[in-house]
């Protein structure tokens, strides 16, 4: 049963009508990096979920790794990104904007000036950015070297942050999500096999590598309140080339107590075990992850079925569940579920970048509510 599934859940204020989340998910969609007509539809076709979570909108142009995101840090952004929540918020939808800093993950073409992306280290590359291959088509290239951001850069990039939070704000999000999972800026600082910074950023000791981490979340919460930031992470997460860190349980449970303690909306777990993680030490992880006492919710996301979900809530592992492929193909997910109905099967294809096609033509079924297609 999935009933649970669809019982409202107070986020720290911001009542949901059911626990369903849309997980972010990345569709390149956005050609001049400002969201458009398009994909205000988009979002608003899956206004029905309990909480929309946008794809990352890169912080500042030297957090871009791939073509077509639109972004948060430009006023021709904001102005898309209000057209975007005007739709959602008019369907009755609740939005957060996710922001995100590829760190390494990036190629020397979308940089700005040419430079090289940035890291917590100059020693540990990403795999692939999405830029221009040689003919000028879009496509997966090799990702450049990273340089090691210096510790008085530190504070720039957690302004940036905060700049986009302020943005994300005028643009009518009720809240926003830092990424700080799959290989990004955050995680390379998380990861102590990667960071080898011998400065107070450092991965030698767990306060150095969770400071990074915690500037960032505290510039963000000073503009927009705890109750409105949520912070989504992926332990044990091999993503991008990431190593295994044997430190990572402990400095997972050690973030998610700083992120309670300061009362955050939320705790979003990535389960990668789809990209070769281990899913098992995810799922017991999660208790760790919740302090007695906390109102932080914990959301988790990775290849959940709708029962798998329901049965983490009923067990009181998580209060929320997000879905990401199912949403492609289902932007009508939560009147599925309510109606017992089949989900539809998206086509890995047209995921990322193009057209209309594979983006907003999944129909909603009849005897759905139905949004405008």
């Amino acid at each position: 049963m999935t009933d649970v599934l669809l019982t409202p859940f107070d986020l720290r204020g911001l009542p949901l009508p059911t626990r369903v989340v849309m997980a972010p998910m990345t569709r390149a969609r956005a050609v001049r990096e400002v969201p458009d007509d398009l994909t205000a539809r988009y979002y608003a076709q899956r206004a029905g979920a309990g909480l929309i979570v946008t794809e990352g909108a890169p912080v500042s142009r030297e957090g871009v790794g791939y073509l077509f995101t639109p972004g948060l840090h430009t006023d021709e952004q904001v102005t898309g990104w209000r057209h975007v929540t005007d739709a959602v918020r008019d369907r009755g939808g609740r939005v957060f904007a996710q922001l995100w800093h590829v760190g390494p993950a990036s190629h020397v073409s979308l940089q700005p000036g040419g430079r090289a992306p940035v890291s917590s280290t100059d020693r540990a590359r990403a795999d692939t950015a999405f830029a221009r291959l040689p003919d000028g088509t879009p496509g997966r290239v090799p990702a450049s070297a990273p340089r090691a951001l210096r510790a008085d850069e530190v504070a720039r990039v957690a302004a940036d942050f905060a700049a986009a939070a302020t943005n994300a704000d005028a643009a009518g999000f009720h809240g926003v999500e830092l990424h700080a999972a799959t290989q990004y800026l955050f995680e390379q600082f998380l990861n102590s096999r990667v960071n080898d910074r011998p400065d107070r950023y450092g991965g030698r000791t767990l306060a150095d590598r969770l400071r990074f981490t915690l500037e960032v979340v505290d510039a963000v919460v000073e503009r927009l309140g705890a109750h409105r930031v949520g912070v989504r992470v992926s332990p044990f997460s091999t993503v991008g080339n990431m190593p295994e860190d044997d430190k990572a349980e402990e400095t997972y449970r050690a973030l998610a107590a700083e992120l309670a303690a300061r009362d955050l909306a939320y705790l979003h777990v990535h389960d990668t075990s789809g990209f070769g993680g281990d899913g098992d030490r995810v799922r017991a992880l999660l208790p760790a992850l919740r302090p007695e006492g906390g109102r932080t919710a914990l959301v988790l996301a990775g290849g959940l079925t709708p029962t798998g979900a329901a049965d983490l809530i009923g067990a009181g592992l998580i209060d929320l569940a997000a879905f990401g492929r199912p949403y492609i193909a289902n932007p009508d997910l939560v009147q599925r579920l309510r109606a017992g109905l089949p989900l539809a099967e998206a086509d890995p294809a047209t995921f990322f970048g193009g057209d209309a096609t594979g983006y907003v033509d999944y129909p909603a079924v009849t005897g759905a509510a139905r949004h405008p297609a």
